[in-house]
């Protein structure tokens, strides 16, 4: 086995979010929405940790989607709010993402995730997501209590691991998590889905591909060993 591993995150990279659209669709009229909602939980999670807060992701989630109902001058029911932790909680897997694991553990690769999503929460959607058995860990935030890209999530999938920085390579939708992961000696593969592109500034990750089966393509040129 090769003695590279692949570090995943989960939502939006392993998940689709777009299984959320249809609530936004309804509640607010517009399912463009759901991008200011998920913007808004990252520019949150992060202000938290920054000030030295923590809360479960999906607490937050859905705290954030109250605020976003208020500014726009929308009321959320309880049967709102149920249908949105229901449908985060059951986030469908992108339809590139087990053919892509599939290859990268044929090709010998260790595989792991690491998600801001509680660490219950986080196994049970890859769990009912059908891609929970490619993994032979799965790591949350919850066990530093400070959320994606704050450098001790990286450092402690390393410590936890027992390797060094260089073994690691993270796979993200997400240019402001490669940048915590490439921050600690990690390689970074940026997957370009739709709403998300480099930041041409910092280091810059080597991948960057618009799916998951052409960045497994790169890393298995790139990473493993002749």
């Amino acid at each position: 086995m090769c003695n590279k591993i692949i570090v995943f995150d989960v939502n939006e990279t392993l998940l689709d979010t777009g299984a959320l659209n249809p609530i936004f669709k309804r509640v607010f009229g517009d399912e463009r929405i759901l991008r200011q909602w998920f913007s808004e939980l990252i520019i949150y999670s992060q202000s938290l940790t920054l000030s030295g807060s923590y809360m479960p992701f999906g607490e937050l989630a859905v705290a954030v989607l109250q605020m976003v109902a208020e500014i726009r001058g929308t009321i959320l029911s309880e049967q709102d709010l149920n249908e949105f932790r229901q449908r985060l909680a059951t986030l469908p897997a992108h339809p590139d993402a087990l053919p892509a694991l599939e290859m990268l553990r044929a090709a010998g690769f260790r595989l792991v995730t690491l998600t801001n999503s509680s660490t219950q929460a986080g196994q049970k959607v890859l769990e009912q997501s059908g891609l929970a058995h490619f993994f032979e860990k799965q790591f949350s935030v919850e066990e530093v209590k400070r959320f994606k890209p704050a450098t001790e999530n990286y450092t402690s999938v390393a410590q936890r691991l027992g390797v060094n920085a260089d073994l690691l390579r993270l796979v993200a939708a997400h240019t402001w998590d490669i940048l915590g992961a490439t921050a600690c000696g990690w390689k970074g593969a940026l997957v370009a889905r739709p709403g998300n592109a480099v930041l041409r500034v910092g280091k810059q990750p080597d991948i960057v591909e618009k799916d998951l089966i052409a960045v497994a393509h790169r890393i298995i040129i790139i990473d493993r060993p002749e």
